[in-house]
Formats: structure tokens, sequence, C-alpha cells
């Protein structure tokens, strides 16, 4: 902590106690936040807007930063996109529907979320790092029933943010490499919902 300053929370501020311009100065005290918020770590332009707000700098000062940032190229929410899409789908697995939420939750816009994902994913790698994430359970479950094995291995894949369809065909293609049969066509778990009137 530096006592000088007071904090060393980027988000606080750490602006001097002296009554300094860039203190009065809505616009500096704009440029100084995100300037150390994008040192820390990449940032889209909705969650710098958002650090701004909080920290009650007005909306021109906070607009006008933040054009100037995205004109000069240190704001740049595409490039977030492409990066954020490769980094998680490689390092935790996650599907493009899992990847399109976290994005939006960032506030990136919805076209550049489908363009990083289309770049970065088609049909072809998604069901690859399915099959990756199926064949790293499997083990796991060996031993088990065949619907507790289904089921397990059906809701890791639903929680990356795999579609149903593409979870049981992957789980059916490893279990039956592996030998174990299973019908999930013909499974009442799988079908249409029993409903007794």
């Amino acid at each position: 902590m530096n006592r000088e300053r007071g904090t060393t929370d980027p988000a606080q501020g750490d602006f001097p106690a002296g009554g300094d311009d860039a203190e009065r100065d809505p616009a500096a005290r704009a440029r100084q936040l995100c300037l150390r918020l994008l040192t820390l770590a990449p940032r889209t332009r909705a969650q710098l807007a958002e650090a701004l707000r909080k920290r009650g700098i007005p909306a021109e000062a906070a607009d006008e930063v933040l054009g100037r940032f995205e004109d000069v190229g240190l704001i740049d929410d595409a490039a977030f996109a492409r990066a954020w899409v490769e980094s998680r789908h490689h390092s935790r697995g996650l599907a493009g529907r899992a990847l399109s939420a976290e994005l939006k939750q960032r506030g990136v816009a919805a076209e550049e979320i489908r363009a990083a994902i289309d770049e970065q994913l088609g049909p072809d790698a998604e069901a690859a790092a399915a099959r990756e994430l199926v064949d790293r359970r499997l083990t796991a479950t060996q031993g088990l029933p065949a619907e507790q094995r289904i089921r397990r291995l059906a809701g890791l894949l639903a929680r990356k943010g795999y579609p149903a369809g593409l979870a049981f065909r992957v789980i059916r293609e490893a279990l039956e490499a592996e030998g174990d049969v299973v019908a999930l066509d013909e499974d009442p778990l799988f079908g249409e919902p029993d409903i007794d009137a």
C-alpha cells in the first residue's frame, strides 16, 4: 500500500491528496483510471465505462476519454472478444454459447461476439473440444451404471455450454468406442417425459 496516495486499488483511483489539476479535471481522472485498469488487464469499453461511472466521472468526460482510447487502439472490443474466445475455449473447453454469454456480460456487442466465435470456433472445433472433455472424464465414470455415466457426462458438457444434441452424440460415440453400447434414443431418461394426467 502506498501510504502517500492512500490505497493501491486501481479502481479506487489512487489520486493524490493535494489539489492538483488531475484531481479536479474529470477527463484527466478518467484517463488516469482507464490507464490503470488497462495496465492490469484488457477491458471492454463497457467495463471501463462502468468503472468510471462508479468513480463519479461525468458521462461526457467518460465518453470523451473512452472515444479517444478507442481511436488510438487502447480499447478494442473486437480484439478483446477474439482473445477471450481463444483463451476460454482452449483453457476451459467452453462452447460458443457459454463464451457468448460471458462476453455479453462484459458488454461486448452481439455482432462482435458472433464474429469472434465464428472466427475462432467452427462446428468441428466445438465437437472436438466436447470429445476431448468426454474422453478426459470417461475413465472417472467407469464402473458406474450407464445412466449415471451419461448424466454426469451430459451435465459436464451442459455446464460448458454445449448443445444437447452434440453432447449426446459425443457421449454415445465415446461409450460405443469403449464397448459400452447404450441406446440413448430409447432411454426414458432422454425421451419424452412421462405425463400421467
